[in-house]
């Protein structure tokens, strides 16, 4: 058995299907990890949610900032209107497919690899079993029935800043925002939200997340995505996979269980 990671595909079901075909995916063999964001942007959202499905327990995928929206979208008549998103909100299957969706977790982990799968990143300071507590405590809130009012108020910037006496929504909000949206952290890991281009564009004072110096390291290798402008990295223990498919960039996976990960792409039109 091979286990791939794939980038954000953002509704792009055919440069993946052409990326599973390089990589000879055997899909009652292999396993996929999915960083998160399959949907939205792209021409076939509803193509590539109903795919990613139908693999069962081939494909693991945790939430992005995306999926998260069309849960919003699907349970919340205010959330903002999407075009790409609309196909998935009226299919016959829609119900089903959004509540596999709400089923996915925040953060993936996989002890034998020793490897997490975010779709952003894991905030400085927090191991991985400090990670995986905290991204359990919204999975727990979406897999129940009262997620439609936690989608209502998931929206904000605040809190930006990480405090263990964060209760309720502050809380989950925060968690939420750390795991989907994270790219920039100040060195007491307050998030950044402006600043969305590479490493050496923002302002002094503003630190990739994996790099903040007061990071505590730790040896779990991580994959995420999110950040198309930071493209394919490996950089000591992460992995970087988000390469702008959407963006008429590349889609790329890289093979987790081989001695060196090299990555695989194809360029999107």
């Amino acid at each position: 058995m091979a286990i791939y990671a794939i980038g954000d595909i953002q509704g792009c079901y055919e440069p993946l299907q052409r990326l599973l075909k390089k990589i000879n995916f055997r899909p009652k063999k292999d396993q996929l990890w999915f960083v998160g964001d399959l949907v939205n942007r792209g021409p076939q959202s509803l193509e590539t949610l109903r795919f990613i499905k139908s693999l069962g327990k081939n494909a693991v995928t945790v939430l992005g900032n995306h999926d998260l929206h069309l849960l919003a979208m699907a349970a919340n008549s205010t959330a903002k209107k999407h075009k790409s998103l609309l196909p998935i909100l009226e299919a016959p299957d829609c119900d089903e497919l959004i509540d596999w969706l709400r089923h996915r977790p925040l953060l993936h982990y996989d002890k034998k690899l020793d490897t997490a799968l975010v779709h952003a990143g894991i905030p400085p300071g927090w191991k991985i079993k400090t990670a995986l507590k905290r991204a359990h405590e919204v999975e727990t809130i979406l897999q129940q029935g009262d997620y439609k009012e936690f989608l209502k108020i998931m929206y904000g910037n605040k809190p930006d800043l990480w405090s263990k006496a964060l209760q309720g929504n502050e809380r989950l909000r925060f968690i939420v925002n750390a795991y989907t949206r994270m790219r920039y952290c100040d060195i007491e890991g307050r998030l950044d939200y402006d600043h969305k281009l590479a490493p050496g564009t923002q302002p002094q004072g503003l630190y990739p997340w994996f790099r903040l110096p007061r990071k505590r390291s730790f040896s779990t290798r991580i994959i995420f995505g999110h950040w198309s402008t930071l493209g394919y990295m490996q950089e000591k223990n992460f992995i970087a996979l988000d390469t702008g498919c959407v963006w008429k960039g590349k889609l790329t996976a890289v093979r987790l269980d081989s001695k060196k990960p090299e990555a695989v792409s194809v360029k999107c039109q």
